[in-house]
């Protein structure tokens, strides 16, 4: 099975070089210095597993790759609109897609789209839904140097066919993600799980760039674990109004991340390295949701807002002070 990954960053070079070092038959797409450092040298991953080398296929052109029989999307929700109408060279009659972005998914609901996830819809024109397999990621990774990937914890991909099937494709691509080293359960329930997902990343991912805390301290300060149940119960309520049953409390769900401990969240570290925030997809688009549905939500419209204009109002990177 031929796989490419399109977007090798932190997530996606992780998982192409544990299956370049597994054998596997993968590319890795990637732009930048990332790329020139993985044409160069490979991927290098530092991890408490132990660190590894691997030198998978690396292409800066997606028209040299060719069909592809599964395709991972390796970017992050903001930069899935701009690469959507680029995979056409990779998309045959039977290509898998594997989404894996955080928040609410641009396939989710099959009768309508959400802006703040595919503006105008082009990432629904791009890719033809059936070809969709959904994924959750549970693992965190970051870019320590172009070409060099840190793994900080976990190993977790969980793998869902959005109608809640167990399909050939689906245990295919599990079976590949094993050999490579990663736990890759296929659930049943992935529209479930994206929820219980969303239900943490919203609550705590926009706190973090607010406070610059981490999730620890963020739960140990009487005042913002309070407002992180708020949020939490807000969230809830949309869910609800879809039909979800949540799995968890919103007790047990604070506690499963007072158990990580002193994590910086994604968007603390995106904040903090002025790349763009994956505000959007994790919290505007469940504020969107929560519009079209009637779910009055004023503490995560308020923490959204500001942390949109605090995502809009910091230096560019190549800005003087």
């Amino acid at each position: 099975m031929k796989f490419v990954i399109a977007g090798a960053g932190a997530v996606g070079a992780y998982i192409g070089a544990r299956m370049a070092r597994a054998g596997a038959d993968v590319t890795l797409f990637a732009r930048g210095p990332h790329l020139r450092a993985m044409l160069d040298r490979g991927v290098r991953v530092l991890s408490p597993e132990g660190d590894f080398g691997a030198r998978p296929r690396i292409a800066a052109d997606l028209d040299s790759i060719g069909p592809a029989g599964v395709v991972v999307l390796g970017v992050k929700a903001h930069g899935l609109a701009a690469l959507a109408p680029s995979l056409r060279p990779l998309l045959g009659p039977d290509t898998v897609v594997v989404s894996t972005q955080n928040g609410i998914p641009w396939w989710y609901f099959e009768d309508f789209t959400l802006d703040r996830v595919d503006p105008g819809g082009v990432i629904a024109r791009s890719i033809d839904p059936r070809s969709v397999v959904g994924s959750i990621v549970y693992f965190s990774t970051e870019i320590a140097e172009p070409g060099v990937v840190r793994h900080i914890d976990g190993n977790r991909i969980s793998l869902g066919e959005p109608d809640g099937s167990r399909s050939d494709r689906l245990r295919s691509i599990a079976q590949a993600f094993i050999a490579a080293g990663l736990r890759a359960p296929i659930t049943t329930r992935l529209r479930t799980e994206i929820w219980v997902k969303i239900l943490g990343n919203v609550a705590f991912n926009p706190l973090s760039a607010l406070t610059r805390a981490t999730l620890a301290a963020m739960i140990r300060d009487p005042g913002v674990c309070e407002l992180v149940r708020g949020i939490m119960t807000e969230v809830e309520a949309v869910a609800g109004r879809l039909g979800v049953e949540m799995p968890v409390s919103i007790d047990q769900r604070i506690a499963g991340a007072a158990q990580i401990g002193e994590h910086r969240t994604s968007m603390l570290q995106d904040l903090e390295a002025g790349r763009p925030l994956e505000l959007e997809a994790i919290a505007g688009a469940v504020v969107e949701l929560g519009d079209r549905l009637g779910v009055p939500m004023p503490l995560t419209k308020a923490i959204y807002a500001s942390t949109r204009l605090l995502a809009a109002s910091r230096p560019t990177p190549s800005a003087k002070p």
